[in-house]
């Protein structure tokens, strides 16, 4: 088992990031993306829960795919929280990336629709440490000139979620709060999820982990053993939050609505860092992975190239149920997106 957003493992060893071998490939889904990375294959599957597909994707400088939650059937897969649990892929091309999502989702393939809305969650990008020039303005950039400027809107997501999400009063802990570079309402929403995500687990797997007793590894140990020792306190507010915070996205994006936000707050952390230190840096990254993960919408992790030689890297995120939709709008964007790195590239170096 690997550290979520990390990837390092004290038993199998770490996958070496085919970017950036000095840094982690980000977890746990880490094998796969790497597999994908260093060109070993073309596409790989993950499970992504919390996200463990999106920012191994993000780490490793490839594609990845969270699906709607429910869209891609986990038969066979172990759970590990089953109200957020999903079967994610990963490659280097869009076009694969959308060959392997048809057969995946079962879906027809379907010809391109334009975005009604691309949506930037102004805020969320604020809360990244990579120059907006490196990551919203090349997105923006692009969507100007494929889709027309507009089509692009601005907003800030926090407040919004926080007006149409009322449930998350439950989880707005004084914390969260005073906590300084920090959404106070994606917090909250991700103390939701992870209050959810811990209970399940423990009716999952506590009578095996208390029986056991198996070695795990630092950081996954106290996860394991606090998720074990939850109480279940404020679950049906959990699932309010689903609830509401669905049906608020849906209301804003519609049918053909994007929503941009930065895939994780920064660039991947250095291979053996203390986790104290990368604590700020988690939440913030919780905060960002949390919209799909509870809303239950789909995800991709698109890269936008290299900064400070470093992989980086923007989401865009579309109602549940329109993965064929998102997956159109990759393949049509993700040219542009390259020659307007490209280009900002030279603008900056210049």
């Amino acid at each position: 088992m690997k550290w979520l957003t990390d990837g390092e493992n004290i038993h199998y060893g770490t996958p070496i990031n085919p970017c950036a071998p000095d840094r982690v490939p980000g977890g746990s889904s880490s094998g796969s993306a790497v597999a994908v990375g260093a060109k070993i294959v073309d596409f790989s599957l993950g499970t992504d829960t919390g996200g463990s597909v999106r920012v191994p994707a993000s780490y490793c400088g490839i594609l990845g795919f969270r699906p709607s939650y429910d869209a891609v059937p986990s038969a066979g897969v172990v759970p590990l929280a089953q109200s957020f649990d999903t079967v994610g892929w990963f490659a280097r091309d869009p076009v694969i990336l959308s060959r392997v999502g048809h057969v995946l989702l079962q879906s027809p393939v379907m010809d391109p629709i334009k975005p009604s809305q691309v949506i930037i969650a102004e805020d969320c990008f604020q809360l990244s440490n990579i120059p907006n020039d490196r990551l919203g303005q090349v997105l923006v950039k692009s969507v100007e000139k494929i889709y027309g400027g507009h089509i692009l809107k601005h907003m800030v997501l926090g407040d919004y979620v926080k007006e149409k999400v009322p449930s998350l009063k439950h989880f707005m802990s004084n914390e969260i709060k005073e906590l300084e570079h920090n959404i106070p309402s994606l917090a909250a929403l991700s103390n939701a999820m992870r209050s959810l995500e811990r209970y399940e687990f423990k009716d999952n797997h506590s009578e095996w982990i208390t029986t056991v007793k198996p070695e795990l590894g630092p950081g996954i140990s106290e996860w394991v053993w606090k998720a074990i020792r939850s109480t279940g306190e404020n679950i049906d507010a959990c699932h309010s939050v689903k609830t509401e915070l669905h049906a608020a996205l849906a209301t804003l994006l519609q049918d053909f609505g994007i929503l941009a936000i930065p895939t994780v707050p920064g660039l991947p952390p250095k291979l053996q860092t203390d986790p104290t230190t990368l604590e700020i840096f988690r939440a913030k990254a919780f905060s960002l992975l949390s919209i799909a993960g509870v809303s239950g919408f789909c995800q991709v992790s698109i890269p936008l190239g290299m900064y400070d030689n470093l992989p980086v890297a923007v989401s865009l995120l579309a109602k549940q149920g329109s993965d064929a939709f998102l997956l159109n709008v990759v393949e049509s964007l993700y040219g542009t997106l390259k020659e307007q790195v490209e280009i900002t590239e030279k603008q900056l170096a210049g």
